[in-house]
């Protein structure tokens, strides 16, 4: 059955050739569609994932973290006297006007942390380290947005908002769904930078004592501490990621565009199969006038279509995973984690096999008496 199958498919080659292009094109299409979401998703709510909290607090009605509102000192200390809690950081995202040293302006995204605090640092450093933080208007930026920001060395001096600052370190691949660049900080000069007093900050990065659950402990800060929100690392991340990717609309527009690839590869598919099986109605037609049963043929045609997936999707995703590195090199991200690329193969293999289907139902009615038939 597997010899019959792959000598249907290489009778024609052109047309073996149309048929693997449109399996590569919808799964190529779709691999990058979708690693674009994951990228993007990531993107959204890397800083939260990395902070090393276990819970955030910020002010009540927060819906993303980007535009957080002041939260007062006193909060700190309020939180701090929480059952469970082992030690509380001041933390500060903001949006911030870096000028470029050719005078243009460029939005940042601002991130300010408490030196000498475990929580919210700066992660993937390649130049420069912490301590250099503590350095007068030191700070730390992501060498994907060198260019961006036009930083072209370690000790350049630049501006924020009329105050100097100076680059003492890059990351590598921290990304922003907004496309503002990521810049650390600490939070005292993140307060100038951002025109907030030095008693207000944006969010309060909490470690539990250990054992505690991360849900319970936000649950009773919650309860606790009065006019704010309290959510564990998991669940704010989650919330960030929804907000960006679904209550934009900007997830639904990648997610759209990924499945009208698989649609355009489920039609030129089965357009292409079912015409190689037209081209072989009198072949099949003998076969069950030699005997062979429905159930047999439908086999080898159900074989072509997975002979076909199998090599389509082979070629898709390794076309698929040198996109996505080179894409690792620049700004916006394209991951295909494993579990993307199992879930892309099942649906390849789905797409194939359910395009066969158009084309048994024309060999259901095959006559096997049409091939004495002039």
């Amino acid at each position: 059955m597997r010899s019959l199958a792959l000598r249907n498919l290489l009778h024609d080659r052109i047309r073996f050739v149309v048929t693997l292009t449109g399996i590569v094109f919808s799964v190529v299409l779709s691999a990058i569609q979708l690693g674009l979401f994951v990228g993007f998703t990531r993107a959204t709510s890397d800083v939260i994932r990395h902070s090393g909290a276990d819970v955030w607090v910020m002010s009540r009605g927060v819906g993303n973290l980007e535009n957080g509102v002041e939260i007062p000192e006193v909060r700190a200390y309020q939180v701090q006297a929480v059952d469970g809690v082992a030690s509380v950081q001041s933390h500060l995202v903001a949006f911030g006007n870096w000028k470029r040293p050719d005078g243009a302006q460029e939005g940042c995204l601002l991130i300010g942390l408490e030196l000498g605090g475990l929580m919210g640092q700066p992660w993937n450093l390649v130049a420069g380290s912490l301590a250099d933080l503590a350095r007068p208007d030191a700070v730390i930026v992501d060498e994907l947005y060198r260019v961006k920001l036009g930083v072209t060395h370690l000790g350049q001096l630049l501006e924020i908002r009329g105050h100097r600052v100076r680059v003492v370190g890059f990351t590598r691949g921290i990304r922003t769904f907004t496309t503002a660049p990521p810049m650390f900080t600490s939070v005292e000069r993140a307060q100038d930078y951002a025109g907030l007093r030095s008693d207000q900050a944006m969010y309060l990065l909490v470690k539990g004592t250990p054992g505690v659950d991360p849900e319970a402990l936000a649950a009773r800060i919650e309860a606790t501490v009065p006019d704010v929100t309290a959510l564990s690392t998991a669940a704010w991340s989650q919330k960030q990621q929804d907000y960006w990717m679904f209550g934009t609309g900007a997830g639904i527009t990648v997610l759209i565009a990924a499945g009208l690839g698989l649609l355009v590869g489920v039609v030129v598919v089965a357009q292409t199969i079912y015409a190689a099986t037209v081209d072989h109605i009198r072949e099949y037609g003998t076969l069950k006038a030699m005997g062979a049963t429905n159930g047999y043929i439908y086999r080898v045609i159900i074989r072509q279509a997975t002979i076909s997936g199998l090599i389509g999707y082979a070629i898709a995703i390794a076309i698929a995973t040198v996109v996505s590195r080179g894409s690792l090199a620049g700004t916006t991200a394209i991951i295909i984690p494993a579990p993307l690329a199992v879930g892309l193969f099942a649906l390849t293999m789905g797409m194939c096999i359910g395009a066969s289907m158009v084309s048994i139902n024309k060999v259901t009615r095959i006559d096997p008496a049409m091939v004495f038939k002039g």
